[in-house]
């Protein structure tokens, strides 16, 4: 086994008695498992097999020293293992936020273990790339991946006054209603594990490195998703323009797009009974 894999990944599984397939879940960003509260009772009922890890640098996950121990690729490698551990050959991947950037490497790098892909609110990777090169508007509204790249510093910062300023963040990213006092509290559970922290920036600080990367390489053509898949995007993402989604679905083979007006980056939560329709009817 490859050194980078050799780690524990905290997972939750639901299965039902009769499944249908294996539906994986892939969150990440501020968040846990938890953040797929209002979809994990739709889809067990629906009858599937639901899979929800905490990828590596969050809540109980090991959280692995060093920004490179975050490069996508080797994240993706994570989840493969995980569909290894669990004996499925293919699954049908569902990702948000950071866990959509996942879900997006796993359709590209290994397109042999997904079904089909479903994606919240966050663009094809190299249409991402694309945007904060060349898009002053959201570069701009991508002010805080910089910011993260600040080390020791940006650490204090979110975690002094019992994680006031990133539970402003995370509320302030949502409407009124998104996020309850109830669920911040569980947050900052996660927030508070050992190294977590770290873990969670390093996401960031290891997309930059990459971005940096790829903006003095030699320019290739974005790549295609060849899997199914679908995008739900809630346009008032205050961190992610909507600009990108058509790009990123014109970069599937076969692809569909739907954009909810009214709901936030946390389309999930913001249209819960929407979304769960949609992934349901999508996924049988």
């Amino acid at each position: 086994m490859e050194k980078e894999r050799e780690l524990f990944a905290f997972c939750r599984e639901l299965p039902v008695a009769s499944s249908i397939r294996s539906h994986l879940l892939v969150y990440c960003a501020h968040h846990y498992h938890y953040g797929w509260k209002h979809q994990i009772p739709a889809l067990v009922e629906a009858g599937f097999r639901v899979i929800i890890p905490d990828q590596r640098g969050y809540n109980l996950s090991d959280k692995p020293k060093g920004i490179s121990a975050y490069d996508v690729d080797i994240l993706a490698k994570d989840i493969v293992g995980l569909l290894d551990h669990f004996g499925i050959q293919k699954a049908e991947v569902v990702g948000h936020d950071w866990g959509a950037v996942v879900a997006w490497t796993i359709g590209i790098n290994h397109p042999e273990r997904v079904e089909k892909l479903a994606i919240l609110n966050v663009p094809h990777p190299d249409v991402m790339t694309d945007f904060v090169l060349h898009n002053p508007a959201q570069r701009k509204k991508s002010w805080y991946v910089f910011f993260f790249q600040i080390p020791w510093l940006v650490e204090w910062m979110l975690g002094k006054n019992n994680f006031e300023y990133l539970a402003r963040m995370l509320v302030q990213s949502g409407r009124k209603n998104t996020f309850t006092e109830a669920d911040v509290v569980e947050y900052k559970k996660a927030w508070s594990q050992k190294g977590a922290l770290t873990g969670m920036v390093n996401w960031y600080r290891a997309v930059m490195h990459r971005g940096m990367r790829s903006a003095f390489s030699r320019k290739t053509s974005a790549r295609r998703v060849h899997v199914p898949t679908m995008m739900l995007w809630g346009k008032r993402d205050v961190a992610l323009s909507s600009d990108m989604a058509q790009p990123s679905i014109d970069l599937c083979d076969e692809g569909e797009l739907t954009f909810f007006d009214k709901a936030t980056h946390w389309v999930q939560h913001d249209a819960s009974e929407e979304v769960n329709q949609k992934l349901i009817e999508f996924m049988r």
